[in-house]
């Protein structure tokens, strides 16, 4: 940006992410700032202002509007360069659009933690089976017993249950399992009939 006549020079890319080819507009610094964001356009103003006052180099995270009113988030940097009488002579930088790259991160995460829901789930389960079969009790005390277990030693319900499943994949582990699971019995006892009995009421894992 020549910063005497407010005249902008932008790459074929810059243009693209505003919506534009070359030759459609005439970039000026107004037409950027009308491009923001309405949420960012005032913070955006401040830091040009801030630029004309002192000059130096600026980085920002922000939203724009495209011509075809499609929403881009963008990482911009660059410089600010002040003449000798300490007036601004012109602001240099670049543009990234990041809005494929952080929809891809977030389609991602999003794929991840329902994958580790159902895992999580899954183990779980094959605890309450474990318990179920090795003490005789329904499916409500087992994860009742885990529950509590996990309250009283500070460990995540699912971790404990990995645990579980690991010792009983492997029949090397079975003194291991059996002194495991009587842990769990003895921070929530049993009463008659296989329902816990009167331990600490369980709170959430």
């Amino acid at each position: 940006m020549d910063a005497t006549t407010g005249m902008m020079t932008w790459s074929d890319e810059l243009y693209r992410i505003h919506g534009y080819q070359r030759g459609d507009v005439v970039p000026t610094l107004e037409l950027l700032l009308a491009h923001k964001h309405p949420d960012d356009k005032a913070e955006i103003r401040e830091m040009y202002a801030a630029l004309a006052r002192v000059g130096g180099h600026f980085s920002s995270y922000h939203r724009l509007i495209d011509a075809n009113k499609r929403e881009h988030r963008v990482l911009t940097s660059g410089d600010a360069v002040l003449d000798a009488d300490g007036r601004l002579f012109s602001i240099a930088g670049i543009m990234v659009d990041l809005t494929a790259t952080l929809r891809s991160e977030t389609g991602r995460a999003a794929r991840d933690a329902v994958t580790g829901a159902v895992r999580t789930r899954a183990v779980i389960e094959r605890a309450r089976g474990i318990l179920m079969g090795r003490l005789g009790i329904g499916a409500d005390a087992a994860f009742v017993l885990l529950r509590i277990y996990s309250n009283h030693t500070n460990k995540k319900l699912a971790a404990i249950a990995v645990e579980l499943a690991a010792l009983a994949e492997d029949p090397g582990d079975a003194a291991a399992l059996t002194a495991l699971i009587q842990d769990l019995q003895n921070h929530t006892p049993l009463a008659p009939g296989g329902t816990p009995g009167d331990g600490p009421a369980a709170g959430a894992p």
